[in-house]
């Protein structure tokens, strides 16, 4: 009768297997990649914050790759970890941290467009610096800060390369500023001509057209909504994150 008794007990831990324990030497190395890859310790995945900070730092890559010697950061490595942050139902905001001196306009503009179409709150903070196609970057949030130290510089677009001296090569400038101009007006409360009068602006650079903007100016300017770190930063986006849970609330209760 003992054996008979026993045997279920064995049955059921035979069919029970024990969960995998990974080492921890194998989870610190897939943190030191994923910094070395996406410069980050983590991607958007369920864990105890509901908040995903994505940074944005040195000279956006496009197209083209850099030199090793340029701090980049890569528009192919943004995109999903957007995707991933607005699938992921534990994430229910952004904050994007900027400091960045500009870089490929096309990327710049698709990393903009892809926080502008986020159904979730999202805050950009700009520390040291937000430059060139940085500044529609920054204004495709909810809600934007700039510390008081920070500047944005705001220039006509650039060409680099063989430039093909034709009317076409141009207009096809010309249509791509346009790009730019209209979607930094469309997500800010800065006016096309204040915009325009900054960007055309001679005098200001040492080598270059345009203005370089402070902290200050740019909230003046209606550029930026208000000047702010990390904390202010959190806290509006906090703010933000429960103003949504109620009208999700409020929708349901109808």
């Amino acid at each position: 009768m003992k054996e008979q008794q026993q045997q279920p007990s064995q049955k059921s831990n035979e069919g029970s297997e024990p969960a995998p324990v990974v080492p921890e030497g194998d989870k610190a190395a897939a943190v030191v990649e994923t910094i070395q890859q996406l410069g980050q310790t983590a991607v958007p995945v369920p864990g105890e914050s509901n908040v995903y900070c994505l940074t944005i730092i040195g000279q956006v890559e496009g197209h083209l790759v850099l030199p090793p010697q340029n701090k980049t950061t890569k528009y192919e490595h943004l995109i999903p970890q957007l995707v991933a942050a607005e699938q992921n139902p534990r994430i229910e905001g952004l904050l994007i941290i900027l400091n960045t001196v500009g870089g490929d306009v096309e990327a710049g503009l698709a990393i903009a467009e892809m926080i502008s179409s986020l159904t979730k709150p999202t805050v950009t903070v700009v520390i040291g610096g937000g430059h060139s196609i940085g500044v529609p970057i920054a204004v495709a949030s909810n809600y934007s800060f700039i510390a008081e130290s920070a500047t944005m510089t705001i220039h006509p677009i650039r060409m680099t390369g063989m430039v093909i001296g034709v009317p076409q090569t141009f207009e096809y400038i010309e249509k791509m500023q346009e790009r730019v101009v209209r979607f930094v007006t469309a997500h800010s409360k800065i006016p096309e001509n204040m915009f325009k009068e900054l960007m055309f602006k001679t005098g200001e650079l040492n080598r270059d057209i345009g203005t370089a903007v402070g902290g200050s100016d740019a909230v003046k300017f209606g550029l930026i909504d208000e000047i702010g770190g990390i904390g202010q930063g959190l806290t509006k986006l906090n703010a933000l994150i429960e103003s949504r849970r109620m009208t999700s609330a409020g929708g349901l209760t109808q």
